[in-house]
């Protein structure tokens, strides 16, 4: 097998061509798979779209075995399992995004764009979209114009920007923002995060911090 950019694993007929003709009418080089086994037989991707009920594996082993072969991969499970605890054990096992079935393609197409945009300048910088954020100055940039962010808000959204486009769990971000000894309530976070989006969405980002209820954020950046 080559190796496409993206690969979809879908053993839905309508749902995999429909998929691969729009992302490849999008710019992409994508490939639509149907097995599991054809899935962790491909190299070589950047990122893949990845149902969980497929015919010979179950996703969620896919995604696993995907994960430990090609750490570097990005997953992004597409799914019609929406109970939250399915959530759960999908990025445990080391998706990156999870979207539900039915979806618009529109959103997938958006979270694709995302995952690939970001472009790190070193290891202090990160530029994704209008964004730009300087670590070592602690400085946030959008279209040019810095951002008044409080100290808490810049450390978010830096750990947020570290993985553009991912599920950044809540426990994952007390520890990274805050640290392991916080000891305080975690609505401080829901707190801060709302503070930020807002200043975000002022600068003109449209699509900026997404909620996963219970689960934890993801930024979204155009």
């Amino acid at each position: 097998m080559g190796s496409p950019e993206l690969l979809i694993v879908e053993d839905d007929e309508a749902i995999g061509r429909s998929l691969c003709e729009a992302l490849e009418a999008a710019g992409y080089d994508a490939c639509w798979v149907r097995t599991g086994a054809e899935a962790m037989a491909s190299v070589g991707m950047r990122l893949v779209i990845l149902d969980l009920g497929l015919p010979d594996v179950d996703g969620i082993e896919v995604c696993r075995r995907l994960r430990a072969t090609n750490p570097d991969i990005q997953i992004l499970i597409l799914t019609a399992r929406a109970e939250e605890i399915d959530v759960v054990v999908g990025l445990d096992a080391g998706a990156d995004d999870y979207l539900v079935k039915p979806f618009r393609l529109a959103e997938l197409l958006a979270r694709v764009r995302a995952r690939l945009r970001r472009e790190p300048d070193d290891g202090d910088r990160i530029r994704i979209g209008m964004i730009t954020i300087d670590r070592g100055a602690r400085q946030a940039f959008v279209s040019g114009d810095e951002l008044a962010l409080r100290p808490k808000e810049f450390d978010l959204l830096w750990a947020l920007a570290e993985e553009a486009g991912r599920v950044v769990r809540r426990e994952q971000l007390m520890d990274d923002v805050w640290d392991e000894h916080w000891h305080g309530s975690t609505k401080t976070l829901d707190v801060h995060v709302a503070g930020l989006r807002r200043k975000l969405e002022e600068a003109g980002v449209e699509a900026s911090i997404a909620t996963l209820r219970g689960i934890g954020y993801r930024l979204d950046a155009e």
